[in-house]
């Protein structure tokens, strides 16, 4: 049966169908339905009948824009709004800034600061390795956070650790998507790492980051690199920075 007709005939009545008609069609449509249900439960329960396996994350997946998963949460209330203290570094000479009054300042090696859970952040990397005078813009997106204890929210702020494979990746027109998860305290590897310290899981390309990231622990980061640049009209800018969501600074004290 077709479920645009059980449809019209449900919201209206046209004068050429009677209610025995719909009726009939509309039991004849859950026979049917139910036919289709015995079915797969036949199927399911055959061993021999392999289960489908799928390989994407049921909320997220690679054709949706920047934004999308982080205000869904904020939307069903699994997210409230927060400033969660994220930190940068990279190779050796990068240099990191996030925009201010519409342009960049002068970039950090280690830049800190409080980003919107739920938004989306361009930042500029410049000083890349063997590539001077060039920069990338990549994006962040906040999907979820850290609970440290009260006092201590920038000692464990959310490490954004890019390495030189990744910066020449977007240099090169590749687009490179890093997502950051919290480990799962049962399995997690009982190694004391450093806040710069990095260790990525490198996965193919056929397979779903988010759904690995979700199995392995809480993914609360999304970045991504590539090659886009700012546009060269001014009216296009809020658009290319996702409408400037505020952000706040985080001053860290210097080494004696």
């Amino acid at each position: 049966m077709n479920p645009k007709a059980i449809t019209a005939v449900s919201t209206a009545n046209p004068g050429n169908v009677t209610r025995h008609d719909a009726g009939t069609k509309l039991c004849l449509f859950l026979l049917l339905s139910l036919c289709v249900l015995w079915q797969c439960v036949v199927q399911a329960a055959d061993p021999g009948q392999p289960l489908p396996v799928s390989n994407a994350h049921p909320l997220y997946n690679t054709s949706l824009p920047p934004g999308v998963l982080g205000q869904r949460q904020l939307a069903m209330g699994m997210q409230m709004p927060y400033f969660q203290p994220v930190a940068f570094s990279g190779p050796s000479g990068t240099a990191f800034s996030l925009p201010e009054n519409g342009s960049h300042g002068t970039g950090e090696t280690n830049l800190m600061a409080g980003l919107m859970v739920g938004a989306v952040y361009r930042f500029r990397i410049t000083g890349i390795p063997n590539a001077i005078g060039a920069e990338v813009y990549p994006t962040v997106e906040l999907i979820g956070r850290t609970f440290a204890p009260p006092g201590l929210e920038t000692k464990y702020p959310i490490p954004i650790n890019l390495s030189e494979t990744d910066l020449q990746e977007a240099l090169d027109g590749n687009l490179v998507t890093r997502v950051i998860y919290l480990e799962d305290p049962q399995s997690a590897t009982p190694l004391a790492l450093k806040r710069t310290d990095s260790r990525p899981i490198d996965i193919p390309i056929d397979q779903d980051a988010m759904a690995t990231a979700d199995s392995l622990g809480r993914p609360i980061a999304i970045v991504r690199i590539g090659s886009k640049s700012p546009p060269n009209n001014p009216a296009l800018e809020p658009q290319f920075y996702f409408g400037y969501p505020p952000w706040a600074p985080i001053f860290q004290p210097e080494a004696p």
